[in-house]
């Protein structure tokens, strides 16, 4: 295509690129450099048994199989990221930070440094003890000596990877956390297709009809998760003019885009780490109630339900926490603006919080449909958890979305430079949905 050839032509982007592929080659290099004392083989019996490891091992792009210094992967700082998105709620002083511009973010990537390392402490002596508990360490190994070296290990390997992340942001093409787990899922997509294809006979639909068929389905599932990302309600806004010593500004009218899925993958991540957990117990307090629990809320129709219905109570919590439509009315009426037919302020805020909870519907059942299709594939078609789990919910939304958005930075380089975008100037040289 030629917008794809002129990247070679911009120097600053060829070497941005240049540097994103080293960048994750090392992170690739580091899954196979082990963390010593571990039975591998014994551990990756326990990976297969269905626990909150599965969530890590996915992330990681499989550096839990092999035990590796990036064992924890990237987990760490997504959850230290959350945590103060989420005290900008609960804490006034942090709500502040948040409004301060660059200062502010500055302070809050500080802090979230600090919350990293913390957890991946407190992580890494975790998964260190529910594995020495398992008995699967090689012998000689264990006591205080593993304990220390394992956390100093797997948490050494998070801060890299965090500032790995941090140096393709600032000096690569796209955003370094998120493509960092990209590369990790990405990785495993090749094996899952090999997979599929010497299983085709296990399927519901058996033969080549049947893997032809899966391939359609994931082709749907891509193009109803490109849609639904694109899509936004366009909440219009016009500014007044005024006039500021000889200048006249304002005037214009514009548009507000709320998304469908404000909340991102995070409502499926959590509803899939809680919904984990009581398995995860289960393998350490082996008693018949606590595996009675784990099976009932890990199998069968309960399970699906309470994974539904914890998916649509994170997307309505999140985007609240991650959009307020108090501060965006507010910040309308300081720079003249309104929407037409409402009048700022608390109207303009209910008016906001309205077309939220609507579209947030919306949301809401997309994520579910997408998230559930895993358990779909398996249950009617039969195809092996592992590959389900590789080719839809929370693993294809992650792959699409960084995708798209690092597709849309490349762009942003090209038309920047006058060159045509990767769609080519009969169609306006930009993707739909960001003219």
């Amino acid at each position: 295509m030629p917008g794809v050839t002129n990247i070679a032509r911009i120097p600053e982007l060829r070497k941005r690129l240049l540097f994103t592929v080293l960048m994750l080659a090392i992170y690739r290099l580091g899954i196979y450099i082990p963390t010593p004392g571990i039975d591998l083989e014994a551990l990756r019996r326990i990976l297969q048994q269905g626990t909150v490891f599965d969530m890590f091992n996915l992330f990681s792009g499989g550096a839990l199989d092999n035990f590796s210094v990036f064992a924890l992967g990237i987990m760490p700082y997504i959850s230290s990221s959350i945590i103060f998105q989420l005290l900008g709620v609960a804490i006034p002083e942090v709500g502040r930070w948040q409004k301060e511009g660059e200062a502010g973010r500055k302070r809050i990537s500080q802090y979230t440094r600090y919350g990293t390392v913390a957890l991946s402490l407190i992580q890494g002596f975790g998964v260190s003890y529910g594995l020495a508990q398992q008995g699967i360490l090689l012998p000689g190994a264990g006591g205080i000596g593993f304990y220390m070296t394992t956390v100093v290990t797997l948490s050494a390997g998070t801060c890299f990877l965090m500032w790995l992340g941090e140096m393709i942001t600032e000096r690569g093409i796209g955003n370094g956390i998120s493509l960092i787990i990209f590369a990790g899922i990405v990785t495993r997509i090749p094996s899952a297709f090999r997979d599929a294809w010497n299983t085709k006979e296990q399927f519901g639909v058996p033969g080549l009809f049947g893997f032809l068929v899966l391939l359609g389905f994931i082709g749907c599932l891509m193009a109803l998760i490109i849609y639904c990302e694109r899509s936004h309600r366009r909440v219009p806004v016009q500014y007044a003019k005024r006039v500021v010593g000889r200048k006249m500004y304002g005037g214009q009218e514009t548009h507000l885009p709320m998304k469908i899925n404000m909340a991102g993958v995070i409502p499926p991540i959590f509803a899939s780490s809680l919904l984990l957990f009581p398995s995860t117990i289960a393998q350490f307090v082996k008693t018949d109630t606590m595996q009675q629990v784990a099976a009932l809320i890990t199998q069968g129709w309960v399970h699906d339900f309470l994974y539904a219905a914890l998916i649509i109570f994170f997307a309505y919590f999140y985007t609240a926490v991650t959009f307020n439509p108090v501060d965006v009315a507010e910040n309308i009426q300081k720079y003249g603006g309104y929407i037409p037919g409402i009048r700022p302020g608390k109207a303009t805020s209910d008016f906001l919080d309205r077309i939220l909870t609507r579209i947030t519907v919306g949301g809401a059942a997309y994520l579910t449909l997408v998230c559930v299709v895993p358990q779909f594939l398996i249950t009617k078609f039969g195809v092996p958890g592992s590959l389900a789990y590789t080719f839809g919910g929370t693993s294809l939304m992650i792959v699409v979305g960084v995708a798209m958005d690092t597709v849309s930075q490349m762009e942003a380089h090209l038309l920047s430079h006058h060159y045509e975008g990767f769609l080519g100037a009969k169609v306006g040289g930009r993707f739909r949905g960001r003219r």
